[in-house]
């Protein structure tokens, strides 16, 4: 009787493990999980053996690895039972305002623990949506309490924290990751997931994600539960069936399922078809529109394509700023490409038409091809 009490305690556990987002199942629980950025690592690392862990300001793009950092450094200071009387974590989903910082932080900060030596640690997650007057008053706090309390600002943006904040902590870039150091970690994913990737879907992933690896794991895990689904529907219906039929009907069916289970397979078309992100050929097929057709008919090709596929012109944009890049234009071309380009970008940003932006974007183009044929 007791195993079978144990073995239903231990399965809504296993349940709720197998059910976490892949970004929480797989976030690094120590220091040495963590795979990238080992210089800042091996300092903090240091910080901690020595006993003398500064005030932390850890800054740079999402998905990179701030929050698994100081989350780990946590749990190699404090025991699981002291975690919640040392560690007081916040990030933007909370009030940001002064009375924050007066009220909890302060708190927080000026209390000692009975039973437990050594200092606190205060977690403030994307502190550049902290307002001016909080970052003001959170400046007297951390020198005030640093004899008790150790403060860690996380943000994407170090022009958003004030300087007086910049100047009380050591400071540590946080860069996009490499290609090099996603790949192994995905891979580890993928095998413990058991998820049908294909080579030309991991470089989409990589590509896509930007350095960003929770980017990549949410795309990951959202077209394979995409996936995942499709298959289920499609045995779900394959057992429906009357197994009293003769054998080769059914047969014909398990095949029919079989072939359902291999377009389960994560490819580079169905990462970027998730995401609603332009496939090379479309963007292939919108220059080609844009240069060799007349103004009608490739604004009618490429309005019917964002409609088909539900593309965004923003992403288009982007796309299309790549291949300009790329292509050896004269010198005069390039540039007033790039302006009107840049012209159109910061007109979508300020919510206006798509419709029109696209007008202007596919004259840039046409008055471009102009310019190429009268230099030639």
């Amino acid at each position: 009787m007791e195993t079978s009490a144990q073995q239903e305690q231990q399965q809504p556990a296993a349940a709720k493990i197998r059910n976490l987002p892949w970004v929480e199942k797989y976030r690094p629980q120590t220091l040495n999980d963590l795979i990238s950025h080992q210089d800042i690592l091996s300092t903090i690392q240091k910080f901690i053996s020595e006993d003398r862990l500064p005030h932390l300001l850890l800054y740079g793009p999402p998905g990179t690895g701030k929050t698994s950092t100081i989350l780990a450094c946590a749990k190699q200071l404090y025991k699981d039972k002291e975690f919640g009387s040392m560690v007081l974590e916040l990030n933007a989903s909370d009030d940001r305002g002064i009375d924050i910082v007066r009220g909890p932080i302060l708190s927080f900060a000026s209390t000692r623990t009975i039973f437990k030596k050594g200092f606190k640690l205060v977690i403030l997650d994307e502190a550049d949506a902290m307002t001016q007057d909080a970052q003001n008053a959170l400046r007297r706090v951390i020198e005030k309490f640093t004899e008790n309390t150790r403060f860690c600002l996380i943000c994407n943006y170090l022009s958003k924290i004030i300087p007086a904040l910049q100047s009380r902590c050591t400071r540590f870039r946080f860069g996009p990751l490499t290609p090099e150091l996603m790949v192994p970690r995905l891979e580890h994913v993928i095998e413990e997931e058991k998820v049908d990737l294909s080579e030309d879907g991991m470089k989409a992933l990589v590509t896509l994600s930007s350095g960003d690896m929770r980017r990549a794991l949410n795309i990951l895990q959202v077209r394979w539960n995409h996936c995942s689904t499709s298959r289920a529907a499609a045995s779900e219906e394959v057992f429906k069936k009357d197994k009293s039929s003769t054998q080769p009907t059914y047969n014909s069916e398990i095949e029919k399922l079989s072939t359902n289970m291999a377009f389960g397979k994560v490819t580079e078309e169905t990462v970027y078809t998730c995401t609603g992100h332009p496939l090379k050929s479309d963007i292939a097929n919108i220059l080609d529109w844009m240069l060799n057709q007349d103004f009608t008919t490739a604004y009618r090709n490429i309005m019917e394509l964002k409609t088909l596929k539900g593309l965004a012109l923003p992403d288009i944009l982007t796309e299309i700023h790549l291949f300009v890049h790329r292509v050896d234009f004269p010198s005069s071309v390039r540039v007033h490409l790039l302006t009107k380009m840049a012209d159109i970008e910061y007109r979508l940003s300020v919510g206006t038409n798509e419709k029109i932006q696209l007008s202007s974007l596919i004259a840039a183009f046409q008055v471009t091809r102009d310019l190429i044929v009268t230099e030639a």
